[in-house]
């Protein structure tokens, strides 16, 4: 019995960056301010604690975000946390076709992320242009995306779907 899982998370450098230049402007009108404000001890410290809190709520709310991935021979399941409080499962019979398949992201679902439309397309992603396309017997179109493509696509091969 052979089992892939995954778990992405919003890791690229980039956003990282992204995150210390927004609380650089947030921070900056204190910082530059410093000397001519007149707050006393409690406001000192309430400016404080709020940077503090959103910076934490802000670092948390990204840490919380991840796909996660599990492959087995029963079939697929799969949570974008937070939107997703329980896994999902798909089993084998209802999945009409999977494949792994280069995608680009902005140009076929508007970025990365949880991604659904009008049509019964649905991505989720985290990074990168990769994933497992799966379309349902109901018509229903659901792209993975992975890190690990190759992984999946032999996983794949070994229980013989298409």
């Amino acid at each position: 019995m052979k089992t892939f899982k995954e778990i992405q998370r919003f890791d690229q450098w980039w956003l990282r960056l992204l995150l210390v230049v927004i609380l650089a402007i947030a921070v900056s009108p204190i910082v530059l301010e410093w000397d001519t404000l007149d707050l006393s001890r409690y406001e000192l410290a309430s400016v404080i604690l709020s940077i503090l809190v959103v910076l934490a709520l802000f670092l948390g709310f990204w840490y919380i975000f991840k796909l996660e991935t599990t492959i087995d021979e029963k079939g697929i399941t799969y949570r974008f946390v937070p939107f997703h409080i329980k896994s999902r499962f798909k089993s084998w019979q209802e999945i009409k076709s999977a494949s792994i398949r280069k995608y680009h992201p902005i140009r076929e679902y508007g970025g990365w992320g949880y991604r659904i439309s009008f049509t019964k397309r649905k991505a989720l992603t985290t990074k990168g242009k990769k994933g497992l396309q799966l379309v349902f017997q109901d018509g229903n179109e659901l792209l993975l995306g992975t890190q690990h493509p190759e992984k999946i696509a032999q996983l794949l091969k070994h229980y013989n779907i298409q």
